[in-house]
């Protein structure tokens, strides 16, 4: 019998020590990149566990009854995940997504949005506090989270008929579960919400059009993200990868679509909205179309690492400064510095290696068992 063997690299302590500028200038609320790119929006991990097994993030025969995931003494605590979340909004941050594994395994996580929906940007606005979630443990939560100051939810769906949905999660999870998650979440106000769909071709992608039918008219913005090549335990192939353009082009034969403009620089979907008014859709091509020229967003990992792009090989490991006797001005300047070496552009480097051969060694600086999993910064 043939076993499929994947070299896992453990990157949960791949990480520089931050190097704090001698004389360093506060900050501005204003941040750029080498390539100009302001940071705007960081994703805080606050779990790298998930009750589901979704094969394009957590493939079960990896993420087994014996892999070892972090301890609850690596993880950054409430308190430290607010302090850094507070020097982050002084260099411009707008919006904080929290993200896992599955975030709403985190216990008491109602308690961390508060203390991070009494944050203020330097001129006095309230943060766009978000949370991501596969809708498992939504129903039970939705109140008091939006109680505590969330302001709006993304449940990750990736069908609706519900054989092929427990196939996907490999967790035998019922689909109808997770619908009442989204109901629960709109009754309480968590919204505009967003259901993201990661489409696979031959796996799921017959599920593109009921998805669409099912949430038109509904007020719930359904996003159709490529298939990525993130990590390195997921088996990637490019020839699993449906192009978004034909996602547009499945739907808009049944329900015909309108480009619209983005809300924001920076965004990752393209947005549609239906001719008849009712809705939008969105899709997100980080494979066929990459974006990372307008990419504002930093990720904090649960036990404290910053990474700079989704398909990083290695981070910043702030727990460090957090931990010792730092003063937040220190910090701050820390991850100024590392914010303003910035340059990566991985899809654009993959997608020139794709269309070019003779671009492919760009990419092999960049090997694929090194690169970070999903599940430990979030999607």
């Amino acid at each position: 019998m043939n076993q499929r063997v994947i070299p896992v690299a453990d990157l949960r302590y791949a990480a520089r020590a931050p190097r704090i500028p001698l004389h360093a200038a506060p900050p501005t609320g204003h941040l750029a990149d080498r390539l100009g790119r302001p940071l705007h929006d960081l994703r805080i991990s606050v779990t790298d566990r998930c009750n589901f097994r979704c094969s394009y993030c957590m493939p079960k025969d990896v993420f087994d009854k014996d892999y070892a995931f972090l301890p609850h003494s690596s993880l950054l605590s409430f308190e430290e995940i607010t302090r850094t979340a507070r020097l982050f909004a002084a260099h411009g941050v707008r919006k904080i997504r929290l993200t896992g594994g599955e975030p709403l395994l985190r216990k008491n996580l109602e308690v961390l949005v508060a203390m991070l929906a009494a944050l203020r940007t330097p001129d006095g606005v309230p943060l766009d506090l978000t949370l991501t979630t596969n809708g498992s443990l939504l129903a039970r939560k939705a109140q008091a989270l939006k109680d505590a100051g969330l302001k709006r939810v993304t449940v990750s769906l990736d069908a609706l008929d519900d054989a092929t949905f427990r196939r996907m999660n490999d967790a035998d999870f019922p689909v109808a579960d997770v619908l009442d998650g989204i109901n629960a979440a709109q009754r309480a106000g968590l919204g505009p919400i967003k259901v993201n769909m990661v489409v696979k071709r031959g796996t799921n992608d017959a599920e593109i059009v009921p998805m669409a039918r099912h949430f038109k008219g509904s007020d719930v913005v359904l996003r159709f993200i490529e298939y990525m090549d993130v990590g390195a335990t997921n088996g990637w192939r490019m020839d699993e990868v449906l192009p978004s353009a034909s996602v547009v082009a499945r739907i808009h034969a049944e329900h015909p679509l309108v480009p619209m403009d983005a809300n924001d620089a920076g965004e990752t979907a393209k947005r549609w909205r239906y001719a008849d008014g009712s809705g939008e859709i969105g899709v997100i091509a980080s494979v066929t179309q990459a974006f990372c020229r307008d990419c504002n967003r930093a990720r904090l990992s649960t036990e404290g690492k910053l990474f700079l792009c989704l398909f990083a090989n290695h981070g910043h490991d702030l727990r460090a400064l957090l931990r010792t006797d730092h003063t937040d001005a220190q910090i701050a300047a820390a991850i100024g510095l590392i914010w303003q070496g910035r340059d990566d552009r991985y899809s654009e480097l993959r997608g020139a290696a794709l269309s070019s051969p003779s671009a492919a060694p760009a990419l092999a600086a960049e090997p694929a068992p090194r690169r970070v999993e999903m599940h430990y910064i979030g999607g």
